[in-house]
């Protein structure tokens, strides 16, 4: 049987959860766009780079966008927002993977990818709206 003990540590890591998958997206989707905490263009799968009609710096700062997105819908509407946000990361490691290349950065963007998913099935509990 649960306890009021054990729902309040459950709720705890939720709101967690929820604050970080808020914020880290909306950080690093601004990041696209000053490159403060890396050069992003790096990341971008050079076979990806030969089908976009624009330079890799536009394809970021589109990324950025999205990502800033994906946060605020995160505050707004967990469930459906830590959703695309569990795909996003899921499909950005992959692109990693494919390539071979900055494979450290693939696994921890699928750990955060479960981690998203985790907060989205904890917010069906805690957000009924």
């Amino acid at each position: 049987m649960e306890t009021i003990q054990q729902k309040q540590i459950v709720q705890q890591v939720y709101t967690t959860l929820r604050i970080v998958f808020v914020i880290v997206p909306i950080v690093a989707g601004l990041d696209k766009f000053t490159n403060i905490l890396c050069q992003w263009t790096q990341y971008i799968n050079p076979s990806v780079l030969n089908f976009l009609p624009f330079s890799g710096e536009t394809f970021m700062m589109v990324v950025g966008v999205i990502e800033i997105i994906a946060g605020i819908l995160v505050l707004l509407s967990p469930r459906i927002g830590g959703l695309i946000v569990s795909v996003w990361l899921t499909l950005i490691a992959l692109t990693l993977l494919a390539w071979w290349n900055f494979l450290d950065v693939a696994v921890r963007d699928l750990v955060m990818a479960i981690t998203a998913f985790s907060m989205t099935r904890l917010a069906s509990i805690f957000d009924r709206k």
